[in-house]
């Protein structure tokens, strides 16, 4: 996540802001980032963690972030650009896995299609995401293969990526 990336403004707020206050509403505590700009993301009152694969796609990240919170029962995990996610959202992943049966490793949102980048996670499933790492694999989408997933439906507006200032809703 470029500094770039990480700060490309939505209704006046950096997208990282608004996804990191969104965590905090929803009961997240604490709220830290996985790589990126340590300076800026430090500027906007964030703690970053060094992706220990950077540039390495996104899995790398989540076993990290899931390594750095092994002693919680569950870390939600959140792209910074998903601007429009919702303290709604975030609460009903938490709930959909704490109502699964505890064999269950991820409660991920669904559209139209999964999306690996907003999801609640039992920790204990980096042992099955690290073997896929190891192997070669950088997908999540082909990592979850591993894993038993229940889906929660959201909204597609929810879960609207934001990549560039071209890509933000007129």
């Amino acid at each position: 996540m470029g500094r770039d990336k990480a700060l490309v403004p939505f209704d006046g707020t950096p997208m990282v802001s608004r996804v990191a206050d969104t965590l905090r509403g929803a009961g997240c505590d604490p709220v830290i980032a996985i790589g990126g700009d340590e300076i800026a993301l430090g500027d906007l009152g964030l703690t970053v963690i060094g992706d220990r694969w950077p540039g390495e796609g996104p899995l790398g990240g989540v076993i990290t972030a899931l390594e750095h919170f092994s002693a919680h029962d569950v870390v939600v995990i959140a792209a910074c650009d998903l601007p429009r996610i919702s303290t709604m959202t975030v609460t009903a992943l938490v709930n959909a896995l704490a109502d699964t049966p505890e064999g269950t490793d991820v409660a991920m949102a669904m559209t139209d299609r999964r999306q690996p980048l907003c999801g609640a996670w039992r920790p204990v499933s980096v042992a099955q995401l690290s073997a896929v790492f190891v192997a070669g694999g950088r997908r999540l989408l082909d990592a979850l293969t591993e894993l038993r997933v229940v889906d929660v439906v959201v909204g597609a507006e929810q879960l609207t990526n934001v990549n560039t200032v071209a890509d933000l809703p007129g």
